[in-house]
């Protein structure tokens, strides 16, 4: 532990498991209290005990208003103040042509990954503001940045984030609170894991072209978001890091003699 978060007080969504447990325990070793915060309410609770008394649990459906201020609110009970908020909480859905997404699909696909993020920002933004100032931490996607075919909700809603990022940013610049988002490429999670077989099957050709040609892990996300999260990055806001093996660059091509 270098204590790159020492003092700091942590709100972390979608963090029972896969990229948000990941970075729940990285902020831990480098010194922050941690509020664990889910709705998968037995992983979330082992998170958190295996993570000993710098963390916590708190049910969290990122769609419910009343869940987002219980979750702040504990975060200043438990640990007196709270400095960063990682909106990581997400979802996806099978890829499959707009005009055959339901209404209610593409409702929910909103109401998590653009809604979520909006309720969190709402919701910490005048507790990190009481705490002198702080971080908040977007996890948008590549899909936030350039259009994906027979995905059109679920890039609708990242586009969106890296948009409410900005916006933010500007708005909370004033209150010492940074506003930043983070950008993954293909990452090894439970949400990939869940794909179905001839989607990670393109996913692997893919990945074969692009020039770290493999797909990411947790880890390399979280310490890009430990990084906008800490004091290191005091000077950066508004703005978003991709963080994708190079996929956005282009395909990888045999050199010509």
């Amino acid at each position: 532990m270098t204590g790159r978060l020492a003092g700091k007080v942590a709100l972390i969504s979608g963090s029972a498991r896969g990229q948000g447990a990941t970075e729940a325990a990285m902020f831990v070793r480098e010194g922050a209290c941690v509020v664990v915060s889910d709705v998968l309410d037995d992983l979330g609770r082992a998170t958190a005990e295996a993570l000993g008394d710098r963390a916590c649990y708190v049910h969290l459906d990122v769609t419910d208003v009343d869940h987002w201020q219980r979750a702040v609110d504990e975060a200043e009970r438990r640990f007196g103040h709270l400095d960063v908020l990682v909106n990581n909480a997400g979802i996806g859905i099978p890829p499959h042509p707009m005009v055959r997404t339901t209404e209610e699909q593409h409702r929910l696909t909103m109401s998590i990954n653009l809604d979520g993020v909006w309720r969190g920002i709402r919701a910490a933004a005048p507790a990190i503001k009481r705490a002198g100032g702080g971080s908040i931490v977007n996890i948008s996607s590549i899909d936030g940045i350039v259009g994906v075919g027979y995905m059109a909700s679920y890039v609708a809603s990242k586009f969106a984030v890296t948009g409410l990022t900005m916006a933010a940013a500007l708005e909370l610049g004033r209150d010492n609170i940074r506003v930043n988002s983070v950008h993954p490429g293909v990452v090894a999670t439970p949400m990939l894991d869940a794909a179905p077989p001839a989607v990670l099957e393109r996913l692997d050709r893919l990945m074969r072209q692009q020039p770290i040609a493999r797909i990411g892990r947790p880890e390399e996300i979280a310490n890009v978001v430990l990084f906008l999260a800490s004091d290191e990055a005091s000077y950066v806001t508004g703005t978003g890091i991709v963080v994708d093996g190079g996929h956005l660059a282009g395909p990888w091509r045999e050199p010509i003699d």
